[in-house]
């Protein structure tokens, strides 16, 4: 397994931010359950402990929010890990429309 590691800053209140992540989930989870599966989410305060199996990789880790920046650590199989520089640029653009 492989790592990816990524950090997005905003500039939302802290709660503000984690309420729209939650939000993006729940939605995520519904519109994409026919191509995702087995998915594990579990919240200790501000950190999400994660784990899901898209296209028969197993990816999982932890998402943090902070204050002014979430942190996003992931364990991908190597043939996701191949894909990681289109996989940070989405996860990114998302990021971009969900705190503006």
């Amino acid at each position: 397994m492989r790592s990816l590691k990524l950090s997005i800053h905003h500039s939302l209140p802290q709660l503000e931010a984690l309420s729209r992540i939650k939000n993006s989930l729940t939605k995520l989870k519904h519109e994409q359950n026919d191509k995702v599966s087995g998915i594990k989410e579990d919240w200790q305060n501000e950190t999400c402990i994660f784990q899901f199996t898209a296209l028969g990789f197993t990816v999982s880790g932890t998402l943090t929010v902070h204050p002014s920046r979430i942190e996003l650590f992931a364990k991908v199989p190597f043939a996701v890990f191949l894909f990681r520089n289109k996989i940070s640029k989405i996860i990114k653009e998302k990021a971009i429309e969900l705190f503006s």
